[in-house]
């Protein structure tokens, strides 16, 4: 399939790669612009922008995607049959989710309707739950509040995990769900 995608941290880079070793087009990707941090104020770029720098794939990072005619019809034009995003950082105008035929996937690590919204690991842990796992869903207007395409069985929590490295393992485990889902798409099923 044809893929326009959104995301920033390490952990989306993983899925970016999935989605490339799958054969899939990566038509284009959006990222957060870099960012100034440490004392030394240096500009820093994501990881999916690095990681997309070194594999030659077209890249975008729009301050505010809201109300960016220039950037609407750019993803007009490049014609993908679905976007994913994960762990993009910002949330999509509603204007966006209208644009690819198959909508816009996001992946979201909980198993929905639970922890919606942007802090669902941190969540889960906080509240000692036993298990969690991971969710895709087509976004919508609301947050985290569209249809649910597909979620991972649930993964057994120790109490002793920390949200880096559960969310690392939630989303190492969404490769294949979100490998899953694209084949049922482009086949129609």
């Amino acid at each position: 399939m044809r893929i326009i995608f959104f995301g920033s941290p390490d952990d989306a880079v993983q899925l970016l790669g999935s989605l490339i070793t799958a054969g899939h087009e990566i038509a284009a990707v959006y990222t957060q612009p870099d960012r100034r941090v440490g004392r030394g104020r240096t500009k820093q770029a994501t990881a999916v922008k690095i990681f997309s720098e070194q594999s030659g794939l077209e890249i975008f990072t729009p301050v505010n995607l809201r109300d960016d005619e220039v950037e609407l019809t750019r993803m007009s034009n490049i014609a993908a049959d679905v976007f994913v995003v994960v762990a993009y950082g910002r949330i999509l105008p509603t204007k966006i989710l209208g644009i690819p035929p198959f909508g816009v996937i996001n992946v979201h690590p909980s198993l929905l309707p639970l922890y919606r919204g942007p802090s669902p690991v941190a969540a889960a842990i906080l509240d000692g739950q036993s298990h969690t796992g991971v969710s895709l869903m087509l976004l919508d207007e609301g947050m985290d509040t569209g249809p649910i395409l597909a979620q991972s069985l649930p993964i057994n929590l120790s109490g002793r995990e920390r949200r880096s490295e559960l969310q690392a393992r939630l989303f190492r485990e969404s490769g294949s769900l979100l490998l899953g889902v694209l084949t049922k798409l482009q086949s129609g099923t």
